[in-house]
C-alpha cells in the first residue's frame, strides 16, 4: 500500500461507448484487449474487475499511475453522428427521457434486472471538447451517486489522487489535451481527453464540479470552488437535473 500511494496520483474518468458495464466488459476483455479498474454501470452498480494495485490499460502514458473508471453511457457525437441517441433515448408523454437499453447491448444491468432508468438532464448536453462541438446525453442520477463515493474513496485511499480536475487560469475545467509537461506533473481526477488528444470521453455532459464537490464533502475536505478573492464558497454543489 506505501508504494501503491507513491507511484498513483491520477484518476481517469471514461465513457464506455458500449452503453452497459456488461457489453464494456466484454469489449475490453474479448475485442481489445484492454482493461480498467472500475466499472459504473447505468443502475449505480460498481464492479471492480482489477486490483489497483494492477496496472490497467486504459490511458496510454498515465497506465502505469492511475486508476480507470468506464461509466456506462453511449458517448458524445458532432451533429452529423447522432444517430445513435435514437436507439437509446425516447421521450415519453409527460416529455421525460427515458433510457432503454437496445437488444443489441444485451440485456439491462445484473444487478437491476427491471431497471428503467433516465439521464438527469432531458436534453443532450452540448459542449467543446478538443476544440469540437459535442452533443451526450447526461449520466443517470445512480452512476452520479455511485461515482461521488468511488472518487471519494480512491482519493483518500490514495492520497497521491487530489480531488480535483484540470482547471485554466480562470479556474474553469480544461476541456482538451493537457500539454505534455503539464499532464506529467499532473496529480488528480481528469478525463481521458486530458490525456489523448484524439478521444472526448468523459464528455461534454459530466458535471465535474458536482461530483468533486460531493466527494470532497464525504472526505472532509473544504470546497475548491473559489469567488474572486481566492475564498471557498459555502454551500454544497447541486446536480442539475431536470428529468427526475
Amino acid at each position: 500500500m506505501e508504494l501503491l500511494r507513491r507511484k498513483v496520483d491520477q484518476l481517469v474518468l471514461h465513457f464506455d461507448v458500449a452503453g452497459t458495464s456488461r457489453a464494456c466488459f466484454k469489449t475490453l476483455q474479448d475485442e481489445r484487449d484492454l482493461s480498467t479498474h472500475f466499472l459504473v454501470d447505468l443502475d449505480g452498480t460498481i464492479y471492480q474487475t482489477l486490483d489497483v494495485k494492477e496496472r490497467a490499460f486504459h490511458a496510454t502514458t498515465s497506465n502505469d499511475r492511475s486508476v480507470g473508471v468506464e461509466l456506462a453511457n453511449v458517448g458524445a457525437y458532432p451533429r452529423t453522428q447522432q444517430s445513435v441517441f435514437a436507439d437509446w433515448y425516447h421521450t415519453n408523454e409527460q416529455g421525460f427521457t427515458l433510457l432503454t437499453i437496445p437488444p443489441h447491448a444485451g440485456p439491462n444491468p445484473e444487478r437491476t434486472p427491471n431497471f428503467s432508468g433516465r439521464p438527469v438532464r432531458r436534453a443532450p448536453v452540448a459542449g467543446e471538447v478538443q476544440g469540437g462541438p459535442l452533443s451526450q446525453y447526461d449520466f443517470t442520477e445512480p452512476q452520479y451517486r455511485a461515482l461521488v463515493r468511488l472518487t471519494a474513496a480512491l482519493c483518500a485511499v490514495l492520497p497521491g489522487i487530489r480531488c480535483d480536475y484540470p482547471r485554466d487560469a480562470e479556474g474553469k475545467l480544461v476541456t482538451r489535451k493537457l500539454p505534455d509537461a503539464e499532464l506529467g506533473s499532473y496529480a488528480g481526477v481528469l478525463g481521458h481527453y486530458h490525456i489523448q488528444s484524439g478521444k472526448v470521453d468523459p464528455g461534454p455532459a459530466l458535471q465535474w464540479d458536482y461530483v468533486i464537490g460531493e466527494a470532497r464533502r464525504l472526505m472532509g475536505e473544504p470546497p475548491l470552488k473559489l469567488d474572486v478573492e481566492g475564498r471557498a464558497l459555502a454551500g454544497r454543489p447541486k446536480l442539475l437535473e431536470d428529468n427526475q
